[in-house]
């Protein structure tokens, strides 16, 4: 049996986790979702109010000082426990498919590429940047226990959407799944307001910041590593 983990960095937004879980519900999700939020969020405690609506909902809260930290910790857990598949969404994604988390699940159990790899990463179709990038994902725990991260740690945000689409397309274990939608709701599509959260991991500063980070992980060679680890999995 399939174990699957959806794991939702979130800071100051327990009104979006509520709509999330609602929306894990409206779908018939059966995976495990949880909230990873920083330990001094001033609303941290609010977020228990998702697990009103979606049973399997937890928040985890964290001592972490950037998204993709707390992301790591979090996957790092999930993968080390129970989970045969662990999943990133945002709080602003919503998935609109019936089963999703399911076909997800079942096509990195089952599934393999044209060459013949096993798929050990899908995304669907956010309605923004479709099979261009995913900025939601699921992937074999397997990865994550084998190159020790979800995303480098030299990130901070930005550019694990380009991380995971280089990696799965260097690898060949990726695959892009348009019949599930999990809508994203950002502001860029006119889809949310641009609150402080935003502006603050959107501005042209932090672009550049984790856009050199991410550069210099592939130029030292990282990113290579991480590629032939995966294609070693058995």
């Amino acid at each position: 049996m399939t174990n699957m983990v959806t794991i939702v960095p979130s800071r100051g937004r327990p009104d979006a986790a509520v709509e999330l879980a609602t929306a894990f519900a409206f779908t018939k999700s059966t995976c495990d979702l949880i909230f990873a939020v920083d330990d001094d969020d001033p609303l941290g405690d609010q977020y228990c109010r998702a697990l009103t609506v979606y049973p399997r909902a937890a928040v985890s809260y964290l001592r972490s000082r950037t998204m993709v930290e707390a992301l790591n910790l979090a996957a790092g857990a999930a993968a080390a426990n129970v989970a045969n598949v662990v999943a990133f969404m945002g709080d602003d994604h919503r998935p609109r498919t019936d089963y999703w988390d399911s076909l997800y699940a079942a096509t990195i159990q089952f599934g393999v590429t044209d060459a013949g790899r096993k798929i050990r990463m899908v995304y669907g179709n956010d309605l923004i940047q479709g099979e261009r990038i995913p900025t939601q994902i699921a992937m074999d725990a397997d990865v994550i226990r084998a190159l020790g991260h979800m995303g480098p740690k030299e990130l901070t945000h930005l550019y694990l959407d380009n991380y995971w689409k280089d990696l799965g397309g260097a690898a060949g274990c990726i695959r892009y799944m348009p019949e599930i939608v999990v809508e994203h709701l950002h502001p860029v599509a006119g889809k949310a307001a641009w609150d402080e959260g935003y502006a603050r991991v959107n501005a042209n500063e932090m672009y550049a910041r984790d856009a050199n980070a991410y550069h210099a992980y592939v130029a030292s060679g990282k990113f290579r590593s991480d590629v032939d680890t995966i294609r070693a999995l058995p």
